[in-house]
C-alpha cells in the first residue's frame, strides 16, 4: 500500500521500504518518527488529509545536498561579479510503516522540522 505524504511544503509518495531525502527534521540517526499530514493512502482521497492516517519512518542520517553554485556578472558600466554556494541539509529516511487508520495510538515521535520550534 502507497501513501502520500507532505513535509517540508513538497509531497511524496511513499511506501514500506522506500528510502527518502527530505527536508531537515528534528531527529537523531536512529530515531523513529511520523508524519501525520497524509494526503492519500491506497485510493482513500483525504479532504485535505486522511483522518487517522500515518506514515512511520527510522531516520538513517542527517545529510548535505550536493552544493550549488550561482555566479552573477553584471556588465557595462558597473562590472561586478558574485559567486554563491548552498548546500542544503537534508535528513535520510527509510519508510517503515504506512498506517491507514490508529495514528494516535502508536507513541511513536511526531516529525517537526529543524525550524519549527516543538510545543512541549
Amino acid at each position: 500500500m502507497f501513501a502520500v505524504l507532505k513535509t517540508g511544503g513538497k509531497q511524496y509518495k511513499v511506501q514500506a521500504g522506500d528510502v527518502l531525502r527530505v527536508e531537515k527534521l528534528n531527529a537523531a540517526a536512529g530515531d523513529k518518527i511520523q508524519f501525520n499530514e497524509i494526503l492519500m493512502v491506497g485510493s482513500t482521497l483525504g479532504a485535505p488529509l486522511v483522518d487517522g492516517a500515518c506514515v512511520q519512518a527510522e531516520v538513517i542520517d542527517q545529510i548535505k545536498a550536493d552544493k550549488v553554485i550561482t555566479y552573477v556578472k553584471r556588465r557595462r558600466k558597473h562590472s561586478s561579479q558574485r559567486t554563491r554556494g548552498h548546500r542544503q541539509q537534508l535528513t535520510l529516511l527509510r519508510v517503515t510503516d504506512v498506517l491507514a487508520e490508529g495514528a494516535a495510538s502508536t507513541g511513536v515521535k511526531t516529525a517537526v522540522g529543524a525550524r519549527t520550534k516543538e510545543n512541549a
